[in-house]
């Protein structure tokens, strides 16, 4: 289930923060059937097991073989963003308030941003959790440099941290955990 799952990525890619958001993931939540959702962002989710880390890879190859099956959504519209951004950016939401599985205390799904991407800096009221599934990014926190995060890299953002991320000529995929606040706000661009 979701906790082991959690704990398993505490385990092996560290990090407290990812510790103590897996304790208040449910044993076993109810199954949500949605309907399959494709975004373009999809189209590059085959060969991310060859771009992640040993302790992700077994998460990237089920991605590349369950990608079509899921709910891929977006935050932002046109309105918000360039067409370019909108076509190399998606998530899913695989357990929250309205991911494939139900929970009201966590979120925790897939970031997926294409190459040459650059998702600009934003925030929200929820503490969040990425963990580098496959690819690397130049990850921007607050007021520091953009760093290279390489797969198996834990970044924590406290609630209303700007943050942002820059892929290069690969794509990026990251399991996200979000908790407190509420896990269905539109994030603010900075």
């Amino acid at each position: 289930g979701p906790r082991a799952l959690g704990r398993t990525l505490a385990r092996t890619v560290g990090g407290a923060e990812v510790a103590a958001i897996a304790d208040r993931l449910p044993q076993a939540p109810a199954a949500r059937t949605l309907p399959a959702k494709g975004l373009p962002v999809v189209a590059w989710t085959g060969g991310l097991r060859h771009r992640a880390a040993p302790e992700t890879t077994a998460i990237a190859e089920l991605l590349d073989r369950c990608a079509a099956d899921l709910a891929w959504g977006q935050t932002y519209g046109k309105e918000d963003a360039a067409d370019a951004f909108l076509d190399r950016y998606g998530w899913c939401e695989l357990l929250g308030l309205r991911g494939h599985f139900v929970c009201d205390e966590v979120a925790m799904g897939l970031l997926l941003l294409g190459p040459a991407t650059h998702y600009p800096l934003h925030r929200h009221a929820a503490e969040e959790v990425y963990i580098v599934i496959s690819g690397t990014a130049a990850w921007a926190r607050g007021e520091a440099a953009e760093a290279l995060r390489p797969p198996g890299s834990v970044i924590h953002h406290p609630p209303w941290m700007s943050h942002g991320m820059r892929t290069a000529e690969e794509p990026l995929l990251a399991l996200y955990l979000w908790s407190g606040g509420d896990l269905t706000q539109k994030s603010e661009m900075a």
